[in-house]
């Protein structure tokens, strides 16, 4: 079985900056981390190659620096990595991104993709399900536990608001995780000594098939017009009086603001 895990590296702050000019985020001389919501996923991914056997391949699109959050994932027990580095993929907005990760994963084949549920710096969460409607192939999201996989079929458990769904359908799959699956690993001495010596494949815009327009900005249907921090308003008022006083007052004031 060969599973892929898409990872992204996200900015290890809540300080995030934009630039005006773009009004994209800026990532340059920002520390960053593989999206916490991924760390799941690998962990998963490499549970299940434990546990079924196969091989795991973790795929991420962004600057050269996200080399080292690939790093990170083949010193947690992944098999192999692949970077998407061009800079035709610069701007894509979250369609965009879904189409180019599903180049690559044609280009490589695939039993099962994991995803974390969102990332940290947009929290769309639709990343994971446009992917699979790239590959033409079903989704489960949400999961909180993965039951079993068996005569190509893979069976989980999944979060809903007020309940939990068990769900089945066939491989090829893609699944996005919650953080109740599991708890993750710590990379091992001997993983980070291998990950340090492990290359990692660069793959650009004509390495892969696919339409070149739908690449980057120019596949990219979101426009960001206006970035802007919204303008918090507090206000108070002090009550005096005892305490039936004041509870009247306070009856007073909600009911006028149409509360009661």
């Amino acid at each position: 079985m060969k599973i892929i895990v898409c990872i992204k590296q996200v900015p290890d702050t809540t300080e995030i900056k934009i630039d005006p000019e773009t009004n994209r985020m800026i990532r340059e001389g920002v520390s960053a981390i593989i999206n916490p919501f991924d760390t799941y996923a690998l962990e998963e991914a490499i549970r299940l190659k434990e546990k079924y056997g196969g091989e795991t391949i973790v795929l991420s699109m962004g600057p050269a620096q996200a080399e080292s959050a690939l790093r990170e994932a083949l010193s947690l027990g992944m098999d192999k990595s692949i970077l998407l580095n061009d800079d035709a993929f610069i701007g894509s907005d979250t369609l965009a991104t879904s189409y180019t990760l599903g180049q690559a994963i044609k280009k490589v084949g695939f039993d099962l993709i994991i995803c974390g549920k969102e990332a940290m710096d947009g929290s769309t969460g639709q990343v994971g399900p446009e992917l699979a409607e790239v590959l033409n192939i079903p989704h489960i999201a949400y999961v909180s536990k993965i039951l079993e996989i068996k005569d190509g079929k893979l069976k989980a458990e999944r979060m809903m608001e007020d309940h939990y769904e068990v769900l089945q359908t066939t491989l090829p799959l893609l699944v996005t995780v919650t953080k109740e699956i599991n708890e993750p690993r710590l990379p091992s001495l001997r993983g980070t000594i291998r990950a340090k010596r492990e290359k990692i494949m660069v793959w650009k815009a004509s390495d892969l098939e696919g339409k070149k327009e739908r690449f980057g900005a120019d596949g990219s249907p979101t426009r960001v017009i206006k970035v802007f921090h919204p303008e918090v308003k507090k206000s108070g008022i002090i009550l005096d009086g005892n305490v039936s006083e004041i509870a009247d007052k306070l009856y007073q004031d909600l009911k006028k603001q149409s509360i009661l």
